[in-house]
């Protein structure tokens, strides 16, 4: 395919030669069905070229599972979500990291690698869940509820978390739910700030659940009528969803877990056909590792994970651009909040929110 189509670098064009072609080639074989001849001789030089700044930088990328499959395989260095990219951050010799995800990850990044310098190709790049609840919010709700422990999602600012008592994922909410009540000798918890995550929770646990009106606008979107328009279209695909949806997509789907759980049930069951509830760049990740597994849409886009582009996450790592920072008294007590969680035995099987088969049925006290 080398044919001498450039783009632009910092010191001039870079050209898809031959050996950018030959020192991409296991890429493309992974993203070439969702990438185009065409795109890709656009992509690969910049990929050849990012992959060689990280090692002249001593950098590593963080590629959110969200991520465009040219960003996901191309160029991150450790794949996930949002507190395990985080935590592969402590872990890593690099002594820059540039977040290929949405500002509270970078944030998160900070908080567990304070010596580091974080970097977002895109200071835009938000979150509507994250943007829902504030630091102040938090000490509001605790003057509210005295005495009652705080959860906070990870999918929040530093501010929020340094409000919080510990953190959560959707693969540990109920098990941290449950500790936090034991450990706060009460039979109510308030769990912030997606509602629809608590919501799902609450029908898991005999924990009474106060929750906060946020959302991910990814995952709001998606009905009931999605999912049976699916069955109909495609009656032997199995449907995945994420526990950030609405309890009537769970009800409707085959399985609910976190990205990390409907990853590893693709990876085991291998069904035939699958739709996931969640957004679309997951499933073009996850195809790339099940190529024998047909993925279905539908496809709901988040627009600030879309800001990162292999473009400006080469500007990030040519001129060190858009600095993450936490203030240092925010970013000990917001570290807390996360260690607890991270302290806590894993649970044994990751939380799946079989709605079907839920303990009860119960609402949750929304503030």
């Amino acid at each position: 395919m080398a044919d001498g189509f450039a783009v632009q670098g910092k010191d001039g064009p870079l050209e898809f030669t031959a050996e950018v072609e030959a020192a991409t080639a296991g890429i493309w074989d992974k993203v070439k069905h969702h990438v185009t001849p065409m795109e890709w001789r656009v992509q690969a030089p910049l990929i050849a070229e990012i992959n060689r700044l990280k090692r002249e930088k001593n950098a590593a990328i963080l590629a959110h599972n969200y991520m465009t499959p040219d960003i996901f395989h191309g160029v991150g260095d450790f794949v996930g979500d949002s507190l395990a990219l985080a935590r592969e951050a402590a872990k890593s010799d690099a002594t820059i990291i540039v977040q290929a995800g949405v500002h509270f990850m970078a944030e998160t990044s900070k908080v567990l690698s304070p010596d580091k310098k974080i970097l977002i190709p895109d200071l835009k790049a938000g979150c509507s869940l994250a943007s829902s609840i504030t630091g102040a919010d938090v000490a509001l709700i605790k003057q509210r509820y005295p005495g009652v422990p705080v959860v906070t999602y990870v999918n929040t600012t530093a501010d929020v978390k340094a409000q919080t008592d510990i953190c959560c994922t959707s693969a540990n909410a109920v098990q941290v739910v449950e500790w936090a009540a034991k450990e706060w000798g009460t039979d109510k918890v308030i769990l912030i700030p997606d509602e629809f995550l608590a919501r799902n929770v609450a029908r898991q646990t005999d924990v009474k659940i106060i929750a906060w009106a946020g959302h991910c606008e990814v995952h709001k979107r998606f009905t009931a009528s999605d999912i049976a328009d699916m069955r109909a279209a495609w009656p032997g695909a199995e449907v995945l969803a994420h526990p950030e949806c609405p309890a009537e997509i769970l009800e409707a789907a085959d399985f609910a877990g976190s990205t990390a759980a409907m990853n590893d049930y693709v990876a085991a069951r291998k069904p035939a056909q699958v739709v996931l509830i969640t957004e679309c760049s997951m499933a073009s990740n996850v195809q790339a590792e099940s190529p024998a597994t047909q993925f279905i849409g539908p496809c709901n886009m988040c627009p600030h994970m879309k800001r990162i582009t292999l473009q400006n996450i080469h500007d990030a790592l040519v001129f060190e651009q858009f600095e993450v920072t936490v203030d240092p008294e925010i970013a000990d007590r917001a570290r807390l909040a996360v260690q607890r969680m991270i302290d806590l035995p894993p649970p044994v099987v990751p939380a799946r929110y079989d709605l079907v088969k839920a303990r009860h049925h119960v609402d949750v006290e929304l503030i």
